[in-house]
């Protein structure tokens, strides 16, 4: 399903620009390595982790999942040259979250995946690492020209994060390999789409961007005329 969506968004924007489907490759990689090791594997692995790390427990993932977003707009609104300006970096971080998260959220209903710890059966594919590697993706697409360390930094904090989620028991490895494919390949296809978006959907329309608070959820919201 997923990689239908992003050959879609690619091809949109496709008389324009070239889609530049090689950006597609790592994150596919990684989703194809996370339905591999589904399993078999992925029980070997943890249970190597517990028995390596058995009394390991932090909540620092809780927070962390959220660095590498709040980085990259961070730095946009502080006036820091990225690829676009901060309007345009607040709308391209709330689509590429919102498509990975409704992808992550859909998928675990869907999955029914039980948990290394057996607290529930929403183990695949993991929220935590989906929303950090989105986040890196963003910062990495906005910041790289700037520095290579912007990419190096948000990529290896996303990384620590699905480190954690393994290490709390959490999560499985084939979860958070899957999950960090997600991030960067639906963060990839919102930036393919995006010119498209601006052309016939925001062009001459202002463009709120609200944050908000259900209890259960947050982030933030976007609402244009019509």
């Amino acid at each position: 399903m997923l990689c239908v969506l992003v050959s879609s968004f690619a091809q949109i924007d496709s008389t324009r620009r070239p889609a530049h489907w090689k950006s597609f490759i790592a994150p596919v990689s990684l989703m194809t390595a996370g339905l591999v090791t589904q399993g078999a594997i992925s029980r070997d692995v943890q249970r190597h982790v517990r028995q390596g790390f058995p009394n390991f427990q932090t909540q620092a993932d809780n927070y962390l999942e959220f660095a590498p977003s709040l980085v990259s707009l961070g730095l946009g609104a502080l006036g820091v040259k990225g690829r676009h300006a901060f309007r345009d970096q607040l709308v391209l971080m709330v689509l590429s979250q919102g498509v990975a998260n409704s992808l992550s959220f859909g998928l675990k209903k869907v999955v029914q995946y039980p948990r290394p710890n057996g607290e529930d059966n929403l183990s695949f594919p993991s929220g935590h690492t989906s929303v950090a590697f989105t986040g890196a993706a963003v910062l990495s697409k906005e910041y790289s020209q700037q520095s290579i360390w912007y990419s190096i930094a948000g990529y290896g904090v996303a990384t620590s994060v699905a480190g954690m989620r393994v290490l709390n028991n959490k999560h499985w490895v084939a979860d958070v390999l899957f999950s960090a494919g997600l991030g960067i390949a639906s963060t990839e296809a919102v930036y393919a789409v995006y010119p498209w978006i601006q052309r016939n959907i925001f062009k001459q329309r202002k463009l709120a961007v609200i944050p908000f608070y259900s209890g259960q959820a947050y982030g933030l919201a976007m609402a244009a005329p019509l």
